[in-house]
């Protein structure tokens, strides 16, 4: 399996900025024009986002997408787990040194001074390493629970940071991005089948095999009554996206069209696995330029519009007791949606 596109600059940056190497400190802006360009060349299209975020927001979001970007390529281009394993450590001290401001690394460099500038806290950056961590030992889950308890880490810090960032975090908010985080995983659990195949790694849980009457090979291989599951499995995605739908009318505006931008990314890859008739075995499942190009055009028209009972009914589905993983990770007291937007 090669290395993804994207992926080469971070294993070749090993050399010069990896365990071990003499690195001299960068100066702030040089750390995050080294973000930027990470962002720029990496294969997704983070960059869309450039349109609409404000310039002085712009090299926080690129230095924590820089962020996670090394921490997944690290769990998932090294061609042996323990080698992995070891490097996830070191980026995690790190991960501490840079909080600190202790560390060398560009990356840390640039995200010790949007840690500053947002308040962050260093524990939705710790659940997405200890999300790539397990995904080195741990190949397959049980039930929903145990998939969720792994979304929880491995994609809802990423939307809490985001949150942070618009300076709308709340009980509320969270509960929606969370839900709109866990969704996009699990659409892109749903489109990867084959990639994880061959990474040896199952998502989708036995106890939705066993309700479909399928074992793990029938499910890396696409037989049996394996689409069925793979649609039952794109419901929960899809459900789960929506419930979050709230936050396209919620915060700043450049926040309000990333939502509506990502949701509707990952309605799309779900629709286009449902028109290819749940085949993700033998064919490549993308979303194509001219969708991205009418998600962007929709995104910056405010569409789709919600209605405050589509907001009402949404705060219901998500609305749950209260946790330590509710609470906000700013002082910032808790947004409401603008359904008028």
């Amino acid at each position: 399996m090669g290395v993804r596109a994207g992926s080469k600059q971070v294993i070749e940056d090993l050399s010069w900025c990896g365990p071990g190497s003499a690195q001299r400190r960068m100066g702030i802006d040089e750390a995050f024009e080294y973000c930027r360009k990470l962002a720029a060349n990496h294969y997704e299209n983070f960059a869309v986002t450039n349109i609409w975020i404000p310039s002085d927001i712009r090299p926080h979001f690129t230095s924590v997408y820089a962020y996670c970007r090394w921490s997944d390529d690290l769990a998932d281009e090294m061609s042996d787990p323990a080698q992995a394993t070891e490097l996830l450590h070191w980026w995690k001290e790190e991960l501490h040194k840079g909080f600190s401001g202790r560390s060398f690394h560009p990356v840390f460099i640039a995200l010790h001074e949007t840690q500053r500038n947002f308040s962050l806290e260093i524990k939705p950056f710790e659940d997405l390493l200890s999300a790539f961590m397990q995904d080195q030992s741990v190949l397959s889950y049980e039930d929903d629970l145990q998939v969720a308890d792994y979304c929880s880490r491995s994609a809802n810090p990423v939307g809490r940071i985001v949150l942070a960032l618009a300076r709308c975090a709340s009980e509320q908010t969270i509960r929606w991005s969370d839900s709109v985080c866990t969704g996009l995983q699990l659409a892109n659990f749903c489109q990867d089948v084959k990639l994880d195949a061959e990474r040896n790694r199952t998502y989708l849980p036995r106890s939705r095999m066993h309700a479909a009457e399928i074992d793990s090979s029938d499910w890396s291989r696409g037989s049996g009554h394996a689409k069925d599951a793979l649609a039952d499995w794109a419901k929960l995605a899809r459900e789960s996206l929506r419930n979050g739908m709230p936050l396209v009318c919620t915060g700043p505006s450049w926040f309000r069209r990333s939502m509506r931008l990502f949701i509707g990314g990952g309605l799309q890859i779900l629709d286009n696995i449902e028109n290819a008739n749940w085949d993700v075995w033998n064919q490549t499942i993308e979303v194509t330029k001219y969708q991205k190009a009418r998600l962007v055009a929709k995104a910056c028209l405010g569409l789709p519009k919600l209605t405050l009972a589509d907001a009402q009914s949404a705060q219901t589905r998500t609305a749950g007791p209260r946790s330590s993983r509710s609470r906000t990770s700013n002082s910032l007291s808790p947004s409401q949606p603008d359904t008028s937007s």
